[in-house]
């Protein structure tokens, strides 16, 4: 596995299918990244799970 992947997650608010970049290399992490098509604020939920699978949650920022 890479230490940064890119993987495709859908925004909370316009619905687009957008591209994130996320590291690998930290087991656990959140943090927040504007949509790059709505320009809103989406909340990132990054985890590797015991398999080094990346995976990401997405939420809005009030949710």
């Amino acid at each position: 596995m890479d230490a940064l992947e890119t993987l495709p997650i859908r925004c909370p608010y316009c619905g687009e299918r957008i591209s994130v970049v996320v590291d690998c290399s930290v087991e656990s992490q959140e943090y927040t990244e504007d949509c790059e098509v709505c320009c809103q604020p989406m909340v990132l939920k990054v985890y590797v799970d015991g398999e080094d699978n990346p995976h990401v949650e997405v939420r809005t920022e009030n949710d």
